[in-house]
């Protein structure tokens, strides 16, 4: 333990190893600490409090109170175990990821893929604006007549949308676009309403002004009115990271860096063409989205759906990273993805870890937020198909795993 502190203090450059430099993600014997002490560690490198730290490490998370109001018949929560990943550089920034995962593994391999692409420089990410979309159903005969009056209109109706949000609107956010297509199949002429939801994820405010709209375009029509609410395949809301991994990284006794490059390179293209392969590989990469998007209080099954349909887009289903080298030889890797998360409104502000979560990220804004969670579903696909590519994906899982076993073969032994 000695060793690790000094360590510690030798890449900090502080005699105590608790006073971590906040601008490194590099936190090497970090997973060899006891637990009280890597809260400590992370708590001083994130400018925690005491009381945000008790949060952070669960000792004063989500109580009695919070959990009757988030969800209908509680009757009390359910823990998942909340670990950081650490070696992460995005867009130049060192961050500490916290992710809340019950599966063995999951943070190890984030951290080494990260650790790997830091070694190209880190990741670099690219966002659009956090445009959601809205849709509305109106059951018509006759589109031609349709579209004509939704062109002649949409200034209007784009106005009555934005009425009574005037907050979000002089944030830069509220409906920017009407956009519409018909299903002859069941006759339908579907309203498009885009909206920037700046910082908020926005399922609520997508859902009020869809219904708001639907009155006025009912007037205007004297239609039925079928379904009006947000769609989940936010494909104006798209964060894109791409990173480069030096082929010296992969060197080892066993295999030479080129070789687990193009071994990297190959399953990728298994996954490309085979949808049995793509299933299992973007579990993996989900692997490393979820649980930032739910220690940050976010709705993992809304960012789940959007990510899953974004690779159907070109009617086969699809790897949601891509893989291939530069001209010397470099692995270079690309995600683009949906990625409808928010910083501000509900359980994000509510649940007292979430809120330390945040902190420990760095206080992030939705877009930084989606950008470090493509990073590490970019990093743990990495890893996996380093992996895969050369000892094999049980070697480094089932060491780990070991320890689960262990305590139910202990658990075992005591019941006999």
């Amino acid at each position: 333990m000695d060793n690790l502190i000094d360590d510690f203090a030798k890449i900090n450059s502080l005699d105590d190893p608790t006073n971590v430099n906040r601008n490194s993600s590099r936190l090497p014997g970090f997973h060899q600490l006891p637990l009280n002490e890597r809260v400590e560690v992370v708590a001083k490198s994130s400018g925690l409090t005491p009381a945000e730290a008790k949060q952070l490490s669960g000792e004063d998370g989500l109580n009695g109170h919070l959990t009757d109001i988030f969800i209908e018949n509680a009757i009390g929560n359910i823990a998942l175990p909340l670990g950081v990943a650490t070696n992460f550089k995005v867009n130049g920034k060192d961050v500490l990821v916290p992710m809340a995962v019950e599966e063995t593994s999951v943070l190890a391999a984030a951290s080494h893929g990260a650790k790997l692409v830091r070694l190209g420089g880190g990741f670099q990410a690219t966002s659009t604006e956090p445009i959601m979309t809205g849709q509305i159903q109106l059951f018509i005969d006759k589109p031609e007549y349709c579209e004509k009056e939704l062109i002649e209109n949409s200034e209007a109706l784009i106005a009555f949308a934005n009425k009574g949000h005037q907050n979000l609107v002089n944030r830069g956010g509220g409906a920017k676009e009407i956009t519409w297509r018909y299903i002859k199949e069941i006759k339908s002429m579907i309203v498009h309403l885009h909206i920037n939801t700046c910082d908020a994820m926005g399922a609520n405010i997508v859902n009020t002004m869809c219904e708001k709209v639907s009155v006025m375009l009912q007037e205007l029509f004297q239609c039925e009115v079928g379904l009006r609410i947000l769609t989940n395949l936010s494909d104006r809301r798209l964060t894109k990271v791409t990173c480069r991994v030096p082929k010296t990284a992969f060197e080892s006794k066993e295999f030479r860096g080129s070789e687990v490059v193009n071994k990297i390179i190959s399953a990728y293209q298994f996954a490309y063409y085979d949808i049995y392969r793509a299933a299992t590989n973007n579990k993996g990469v989900m692997n490393g989205i979820d649980p930032v998007v739910i220690a940050t209080g976010n709705d993992w099954r809304a960012v789940e759906a959007g990510a899953h349909a974004w690779c159907c887009r070109s009617g086969k289903y699809r790897p949601m990273a891509k893989w291939s080298k530069d001209h010397n030889g470099d692995l270079i890797g690309e995600i683009e993805l949906p990625m409808s998360v928010g910083t501000v409104g509900g359980v994000t502000k509510l649940h007292p870890t979430a809120k330390a979560a945040m902190k420990l990220l760095g206080s992030p804004n939705a877009t930084e937020l989606a950008e470090i969670i493509c990073a590490v579903g970019l990093a743990q696909n990495l890893s996996a198909l380093r992996a895969l590519a050369s000892e094999g994906i049980q070697r480094g899982h089932m060491s780990l795993h070991k320890r689960n076993l262990d305590l139910l073969i202990r658990k075992g032994a005591t019941r006999s």
